[in-house]
């Protein structure tokens, strides 16, 4: 693409919408112009220093459909990676599947929490976000113990060197999604629960596997992709997850 050398703001109508972009310089000559969009929202054209303002910003509004998708795209990451504040609205996530929060407050509720309808509802006394994110996380990690025990249990069915009972114990966790004892106990992440089966899956035999081979080898991912040949897509999919900003 080149050094950018000099910049120069530009914009042009997509709709009813004014889309602002950079225009930096390329040191090599080019007919074309490049353009990127960045997670930040910035747009950013690259072009040759001989092609004219109304070219750069003809051949950018011609690629308008997609630059504005892209920075809607951002947006709502953007929005979704905010601190939680625990109040009717916002989304939360269960196996892979966005839930609204709906809080419910009443002196005689018992207090819980329950899927129902694509809602994540939660019945309370007081509705101060604190208390709500308690009951929240309640429910997570009790998800959590049921929904790991199941998907284990499938795992170790593909894995002949596990052939004791596999224990585990959850715990919110903010920077690993989990991790194996040398006796093959594991440590899982609650907020996993939140992912879904697929990318627990993947957690859970990338964990095992370590109990064969302890570091990352050619013959740890070779383990890997024997019991799970398509274990890069569900490692993309939890990398990209965009609940994770929001731990």
């Amino acid at each position: 693409m080149g050094i950018a050398v000099s910049k120069k703001v530009l914009s042009f109508y997509y709709g009813e919408e004014a889309i602002v972009f950079e225009r930096l310089e390329k040191q090599k000559p080019s007919p074309k112009v490049s353009i990127k969009v960045d997670s930040d929202c910035k747009v950013r054209v690259y072009a040759a220093k001989d092609v004219s303002d109304s070219d750069v910003i003809h051949a950018t509004k011609k690629r308008g459909k997609w630059i504005h998708s892209k920075l809607k795209e951002f947006k709502a990451l953007d929005k979704e990676h905010s601190p939680r504040e625990y109040v009717s609205g916002e989304s939360h996530f269960y196996l892979g599947r966005r839930y609204m929060l709906k809080v419910h407050q009443d002196k005689n509720y018992q207090p819980r929490v329950r899927l129902f309808r694509g809602t994540l509802e939660v019945f309370c006394k007081d509705k101060s976000p604190e208390n709500v994110k308690a009951l929240v996380d309640n429910w997570y990690k009790e998800k959590a113990k049921q929904v790991f025990a199941e998907q284990i249990s499938r795992v170790v069915q593909k894995t002949p060197w596990v052939t004791e009972p596999t224990p585990f114990t959850v715990r919110a966790m903010k920077k690993q999604w989990g991790s194996c004892s040398p006796k093959g106990r594991l440590l899982l992440n609650t907020h996993l629960v939140k992912a879904s089966k697929e990318c627990i899956d993947y957690v859970i035999l990338h964990e095992l596997c370590h109990l064969v081979e302890h570091n990352h080898s050619k013959r740890f991912y070779k383990l890997m992709e024997q019991v799970m040949p398509n274990w890069k897509i569900n490692k993309k999919s939890l990398d990209m997850a965009s609940f994770l900003g929001t731990l």
